[in-house]
């Protein structure tokens, strides 16, 4: 039984599953990841009719995203990964938008970066990823990029610089589980490090400097 936890994004999202998805919920709140997660955790558990203990494994989301909020999804299931003795495996969650994305040509994932930056990546149709993950500013992406297929919520905030806007906006956590069950299948183990590309926007003050008479 593999838990999903995706809190990458603007909208958090867990899902539960087997050989299916037995569960999954989401919440739109970027806000708020610490206080929404564990409710969405246990709503799923409650609604498949599983317990915590009937956990063999756990996927996580490993952004790129915002500082804040990333590590909420990725401490989490470190935390609970460890309590329960099963393995946590990470997974960009740029490809797992990605992987919901029907196009018939090369196209882009952009998710937002805050700073009047995007988070993206390119794919090919078949949505294995040809560049990326990284973080610039909308116009500055490759002309191409610009002008074609985009999933994400890069192209809701900047409509003026993506011609083609395509869904998916937030990554889907039965999605995550489906990514993470086949690169497990595959012996492709990721560890859960998130993908921080730049520094938080919050850091700790410089030590104030020594004033001599």
């Amino acid at each position: 039984m593999l838990l999903g936890i995706d809190t990458a994004t603007g909208s958090v999202g867990v899902a539960l599953a087997d050989t299916q998805v037995r569960a999954e919920r989401s919440q739109l709140d970027p806000r708020r990841q610490a206080e929404v997660l564990v409710p969405l955790i246990d709503a799923v558990l409650t609604e498949a009719g599983v317990t915590v203990a009937q956990l063999t494994g756990i996927a996580v989301g490993v952004g790129p995203g915002p500082f804040t909020g990333l590590r909420v999804g990725v401490t989490t299931a470190r935390v609970l990964g460890a309590a329960l003795g099963v393995a946590v495996h990470g997974v960009c969650s740029l490809d797992v938008i990605a992987a919901d994305v029907e196009s018939d040509e090369p196209f882009a994932v952009a998710t937002d970066a805050r700073r009047r930056e995007v988070y993206w990546a390119t794919y090919s149709p078949s949505g294995e990823r040809l560049s990326g993950p990284d973080v610039t500013a909308p116009a500055d992406l490759p002309a191409h990029v610009r002008q074609g297929p985009v999933a994400g919520s890069g192209p809701g905030l900047y409509s003026e610089i993506f011609a083609d806007a395509r869904p998916p906006v937030y990554p889907s956590a039965g999605t995550l589980i489906r990514i993470a069950a086949a690169d497990l299948a595959a012996g492709r183990i990721a560890a859960p490090q998130p993908l921080y590309l730049r520094r938080p926007d919050v850091t700790m003050p410089a030590r104030p400097k020594s004033v001599t008479p």
